[in-house]
């Protein structure tokens, strides 16, 4: 007998969701940056303990929302944790108990969602100090279990694998056992870009931005896979335009090279990479963003 379920993660901004499902995984699926609400969908990252399939989706962080295209990440990482078996409050220990996880406590207590507790970032928190947040988390919700991690290390990673694999109910495997996201490849490249701009960019780099795709042509060359690819850089303003290009274009090379590499890696394939920019200042309100975003629009 097999069992399969689906494990949400949640939690404030860059709390280090991302960092976690990558560990989780054993591989790269999910965009990690210093930055917070670099996670715009849920991305789906597929491991296997034993007989035990684990579906994870890695949510955008939970965060007071204002504007339509926030609200509607907000609003997908809610629906990910109701959708789930079980949901995995990650929380930066080193920023201790701030509104955001506050308010998301409180919600899981009011909804009665069977969820976990992992206080992460504890290599670079003050040890007297963990034992106090965790008190005060359950002060708020009886979680099931904690843990306290580093995912950058892995450290205690291993052990949040197995309890969740002891979780989950009966079931066949959903998904291939060689699978590891149910991400499309073009969603990846896009995701390996968009990360590489928050890299580079570092504070330059404005919010509003996003990766797109164009045009992706194959062929098999000699037994090799070969993808061209033609990716959008969306912009909110014109005056971003010069921050991504940089001196003579160097910053945008910089970013292409990277990701090209990255792309091809994750995709076992040749990949040619070929970058341009577009301003379009209404892209967070329109409705095709959304949808291939992995949004809801809601007028």
């Amino acid at each position: 007998m097999t069992k399969c379920g689906y494990v949400a993660l949640i939690g404030a901004p860059n709390a280090g969701k991302s960092t976690m499902l990558n560990a989780l995984i054993g591989n790269k699926v999910s965009i990690v940056t210093a930055k917070p609400q670099t996670t715009r969908n849920r991305i789906r990252g597929i491991a296997i303990e034993g007989d035990v399939q684990i579906i994870f989706v890695d949510t955008p962080g939970i965060f007071e929302a204002k504007p339509k295209f926030e609200k509607a990440m907000v609003e997908a990482a809610w629906s990910g944790s109701e959708e789930s078996d079980i949901s995995v409050l990650v929380v930066d220990a080193n920023r201790g108990l701030d509104d955001d996880t506050r308010a998301i406590a409180e919600n899981i207590k009011a909804k009665g969602r069977k969820a976990i507790l992992v206080l992460n970032k504890v290599d670079k928190t003050e040890k007297t100090m963990l034992p106090e947040l965790a008190a005060k988390l359950y002060q708020i919700y009886d979680f099931e279990r904690s843990f306290m991690i580093s995912a950058t290390r892995g450290n205690g990673v291993k052990d949040i694998l197995l309890y969740l694999a002891s979780q989950m109910p009966d079931s066949p495997f959903l998904y291939p056992e060689d699978e590891i996201t149910d991400s499309s490849e073009r969603n990846i490249a896009e995701e390996i870009t968009r990360e590489q701009c928050f890299t580079k960019l570092h504070a330059e780099l404005p919010y509003g931005l996003m990766v797109e795709t164009e045009k992706w042509q194959e062929e098999n060359k000699k037994g090799k896979r070969v993808i061209k690819i033609n990716q959008l850089i969306v912009i909110e303003r014109e005056a971003h335009k010069k921050i991504i290009l940089g001196k003579n274009g160097a910053m945008l090379k910089s970013i292409g090279s990277n990701a090209r590499h990255r792309i091809g890696e994750a995709l076992g394939a040749e990949v040619n990479l070929f970058l341009f920019i577009k301003v379009n200042d209404n892209w967070k309100s329109d409705p095709a963003v959304f949808k291939a975003t992995g949004l809801e629009y809601k007028d």
